[in-house]
This record gives structure tokens, C-alpha cells and sequence, in this order.
């Protein structure tokens, strides 16, 4: 199979990722091994790395150094494990596969993934805080930012309310959008934010603001296509079975369009995102991420 230029830009950016998650797993303690292997299991299990491929590229784009936002993508990414360990356990929506893998908890079993997930949300955090390639006001401006993303007041918040609203009938889209902008949204734009802070634009910054929404943009665009690909999409492609949001009486954006209008809305989304960012230089591959994003098939 052939990758075109973002396919290939992507793939080298998870490489290098995952260069730095393994290393955080050198001196692994051998008693720890039930634990640790759970976590490389799910952390190392491949993936787009959207999140961390954000923070690099907004930290070149704006003149920063690829050491400062390292610590940086790494934390945002094993946020993401933790939140997609969680996320496949039974008691939450109970999924059999993941990038076409056994799901963690099906993998080892369910304590253990749950510990899995524990430690890389923990873990996260000190390897943000401890960040040698910035300054300490700025590590820490970077553990408050991803504080919020991952809590309560992002992607936790954004869990709850779609458990919610598995329960009751949502009284319309402005609902259904900012359950999103919490729950996909958040991590996704405090990943931008991050690789500016690693550049050292701070979030009061035009650059930040930009940033900011160019990612809220691509966030919810992803998420759209998200939903529609769970309707039309390949499950051998996806790696995941299709057809369960239906299953599972959950809202998607496919509760309150045809495919055609969420596909036009997504679109839109999209064109804001690179307007967002028109301005700043060497913007092109960003632009051309938000464009594979939209036109992706799995």
C-alpha cells in the first residue's frame, strides 16, 4: 500500500513516539511485570498518534526544539491509553478489540487493565512535570493544562455526560457538541496547546489562540467522521467492530444528520481549522493533516 505524504509524516512521528514511550520502560521493575507488560501492551499497540504528531508539529512550526515537546507528546499520549483501556471495559462499552487487538482487559483481565490505565493517567503527569527541556513555570503551566484536558472538566466530564446520554433523549445538537468538545475534543487541543508551550508561546499568545482552534475544529471534524465511519465504515479497516453506537442506543452526530450533511459539516469545520492557523508559518502539513482527517477511512 502506498502512503501519501501525511500518512508517511504520521507514521515517522509515531515512530519517534514510541521511541520515548519505550524508554520509559527501561528500568521497569521485573515484580512489576503483570503491570508493566499491560501497559506496553495498550501503549505500544500502534495507532495514528494524532495527538502527539499535534504537539511535535506545532512546536517545529513555531520554532521549538523536538526535546521540549517529547515529554509533552508522550504524557498526552498515554492520557489517551488510559482513557481507551477504560473506555473498552465492561462496564463501560465493553469492546472485544481495538486497533485490531484484543482489548486490554480481554488480553490480561480486567483488574489489571484497570491498573494499566491508573498507572499511565499517573505516570502522565510526571513525565509533563518533569520536562528538563523547559522551564519549570511552563512544566507546570503544561500539568494544569492537561489536568483540565484529562479531568473532570474535559474528557472525564465529556465520559459522563455520553453515559448520560445513553439514558435520556438529548433536547438537541448544542448538547450532543459540547459533550464532544469535552470528551474527543479536549485532549486534542491541549495537545496543539502543548507543542506551543514547548515552543515557548504561552497560552496567552496569538499563536495559542490559533492553535486552540485550529484543534477544536479537527477535533469535532474527527469526531464526526468518527461516527459516520461507525455507520458506513470497514470493520476490518477500523480494526473495531462498526455498528455499535446504534447498539448501544448512544447519540452521535448521526442522531441529528444524514450522512451527507454530517459529511458537508465536517467539511466546514475543517476549512476553519486551516483559516485558523493561515498565519503562521510553515503551516502547510497541519493543513493537509486536517484535510487526511477528514478523508479517512479508518
Amino acid at each position: 500500500m502506498v502512503m501519501n505524504k501525511t500518512e508517511a509524516l504520521l507514521r515517522m512521528s509515531a515512530e519517534k513516539t514510541e521511541c520515548y514511550l519505550r524508554a520509559g520502560f527501561e528500568n521497569a521493575e521485573k515484580d512489576l511485570m503483570p503491570l508493566t507488560e499491560a501497559e506496553q501492551y495498550s501503549l505500544l499497540g500502534g495507532g495514528k498518534r494524532i495527538r502527539p504528531f499535534l504537539t511535535f508539529e506545532f512546536c517545529r512550526v513555531l520554532g521549538g526544539k523536538e526535546e521540549a515537546a517529547a515529554p509533552f507528546a508522550s504524557a498526552i499520549e498515554m492520557i489517551h491509553t488510559y482513557s481507551l483501556i477504560h473506555d473498552d471495559l465492561p462496564c463501560m462499552d465493553d469492546d472485544t478489540y481495538r486497533r485490531g487487538r484484543l482489548t486490554c482487559h480481554k488480553r490480561f483481565d480486567e483488574a489489571t487493565a484497570v491498573l494499566a490505565g491508573d498507572a499511565l493517567l499517573t505516570d502522565a503527569f510526571g513525565v509533563a512535570a518533569g520536562n528538563k527541556h523547559v522551564s519549570a513555570e511552563v512544566a507546570r503551566e503544561a500539568v494544569l493544562l492537561l489536568s483540565k484536558a484529562a479531568g473532570s472538566h474535559g474528557m472525564v466530564g465529556g465520559q459522563i455526560l455520553d453515559m448520560g446520554a445513553e439514558k435520556k433523549q438529548m433536547s438537541g445538537i448544542g448538547e450532543l457538541l459540547r459533550l464532544q468538545s469535552l470528551k474527543t475534543g479536549a485532549l486534542i487541543r491541549v495537545a496543539a496547546g502543548l507543542g506551543c508551550l514547548a515552543a515557548g508561546k504561552r497560552s496567552d499568545s496569538p499563536e495559542f489562540a490559533a492553535a486552540d482552534r485550529y484543534a477544536a475544529g479537527i477535533g469535532l471534524a474527527f469526531q464526526i467522521v468518527d461516527d459516520i465511519l461507525d455507520v458506513e465504515g470497514n470493520a476490518e479497516q477500523l480494526g473495531k467492530a462498526t455498528g455499535v453506537d446504534a447498539k448501544m442506543n448512544k447519540v452521535t452526530f448521526m442522531s441529528f444528520y444524514t450522512v451527507k450533511e454530517a459529511r458537508a459539516y465536517a467539511a466546514r469545520l475543517t476549512d476553519e481549522a486551516k483559516s485558523a492557523i493561515a498565519f503562521l508559518p510553515e503551516s502547510e502539513t497541519l493543513c493537509e493533516l486536517a484535510d487526511y482527517l477528514l478523508d479517512r477511512k479508518y
